[in-house]
């Protein structure tokens, strides 16, 4: 069967089990991989066989990182440090650049903590700004969508980028480091954005939403520096490998102190090690800051690894045997938008996407023009355009911010579409101006 015939199968697969029959994305991706297997070629005795490989190969790869970024952000929100930076942010930036203010704080703790516990986190304070100020409520909405959309979607260790960079092989540093890039020019577009919407549409929050988050932490907050490390760590420790690979691999590479870095930077960039130090320095935090007993660090723990399991599940979106340039872009794009649009989750349409467009890219990298990485974040910048009543985030917006459905449709669907249309450009500039070969 022609492999472009397998893979309209396999998408097709995949709508009619979570958008027609309503199964679980890991029982629809489970069955669209087998089906997938079964049409490509190989032997038959392998086929089956070869999709519970892919699973085990990819929750190895993947597995231990979604637990330990779960754990991070979990122990972050505890104990204070996620509203330490919010603060930090605040009084950087002033309450007359509150939308920027939220967000780069959405923008930075987006990277470890889960979008939705992030605007939950936030929405208080649009609120207490709009008290303030009178005026730019949805704006102060709409700028925390941007920055911590962006970041979710185009920097691991959140699910989505994280399976797409072992799904198509990109090594997570150069992930962490493009995404970031990328996730930048996205954001402010977004925010700038924002404010042109608040301006058509100006909405006020409803009373009866105006208590909803709105607890104060009445706990001393952590320092700034501690509450920084398990974002920043991971960080430097996963690029530090990945800039000391890119200097050896270079021709004509002399530099000793680069190949002395060398075993070293293998051993802490590692991403397992370097997530398991941001989980310890995010638990010591949260073990100081609220002076809890071993079985309180112990029930945390527990409680973000069962957040995790479902998420490490749904990985298996990646299945065997269907296989220039800018089209992949394009592709990659278009195919996450189609499905993010058909069953309202980022994190499915970046995992399937990917697994899709891993069947199809060259066998040898090296065969695009460009490094893998853009494919990557094309896939990303997609399953942004397409959210509405299907997505849980249009509701989290909806509800949280006391927003109608038709003003959400207005303003949340656009914005989120202009963060990923922005991103989907500058992977393309990126990818012709700085291919990375």
């Amino acid at each position: 069967m022609h492999p472009l015939l397998i893979l309209l199968v396999g998408m097709a697969t995949i709508l009619v089990g979570i958008v027609g029959l309503r199964l679980s994305a890991f029982l629809a991706l489970i069955t669209a991989a087998i089906v997938v297997s079964l049409l490509a070629p190989g032997e038959a005795a392998v086929k089956i066989g070869r999709v519970a490989e892919g699973f085990g190969r990819t929750a190895g790869t993947v597995g231990v990182v979604i637990a330990l970024a779960a754990i991070t952000g979990k122990a972050m929100m505890d104990s204070g440090a996620a509203d330490r930076i919010v603060r930090a942010f605040l009084g950087l930036l002033g309450i007359e650049r509150g939308a920027t203010a939220l967000c780069a704080t959405g923008y930075v703790l987006s990277i470890p903590v889960f979008f939705d516990t992030v605007f939950y986190l936030l929405v208080p304070l649009a609120r207490s700004m709009h008290g303030r100020t009178n005026r730019n409520y949805l704006k102060y909405l709409l700028a925390i969508a941007a920055g911590a959309a962006a970041t979710h979607t185009l920097v691991p260790p959140t699910p989505g980028p994280l399976a797409i960079a072992g799904t198509l092989g990109v090594d997570l540093g150069t992930m962490v480091l493009v995404g970031i890039v990328v996730a930048l020019p996205a954001a402010w577009v977004g925010l700038l954005f924002a404010g042109w919407v608040d301006r058509r549409m100006p909405v006020v929050p409803p009373a009866a939403t105006a208590a909803v988050g709105a607890s104060a932490a009445t706990q001393p907050l952590p320092g700034l520096i501690p509450s920084l490390l398990p974002i920043v760590l991971p960080v430097l420790l996963i690029s530090s490998h990945t800039v000391v690979a890119s200097m050896t691999a270079r021709p004509g590479a002399h530099f000793a102190v680069w190949w002395a870095l060398a075993p070293y930077t293998t051993i802490i960039g590692n991403p397992n090690l370097a997530l398991l130090v941001s989980a310890g320095v995010a638990l010591w935090v949260y073990a100081r800051q609220r002076r809890v007993s071993r079985a309180d660090l112990a029930e945390l723990v527990d409680s973000s690894l069962m957040g995790a399991g479902f998420i490490i599940l749904i990985f298996v979106g990646k299945a065997a045997g269907v296989g220039s340039g800018l089209v992949f872009l394009f592709l990659g794009f278009g195919v996450a938008s189609l499905i993010k649009i058909a069953q309202g989750s980022s994190t499915v349409a970046m995992i399937t996407a990917a697994a899709m467009l891993a069947a199809m890219l060259p066998a040898n990298r090296g065969g695009l023009p460009f490094h893998t990485v853009y494919v990557a974040t094309a896939i990303a910048s997609g399953s942004l355009v397409g959210t509405w009543m299907n997505d849980s985030g249009f509701w989290l917006f909806s509800k949280m911010g006391g927003v109608t459905e038709l003003d959400t449709l207005k303003s949340w669907t656009p914005v989120l579409a202009v963060v990923g249309v922005t991103a989907m450009v500058t992977t393309i500039v990126l990818a012709l101006l700085v291919p990375l070969r």
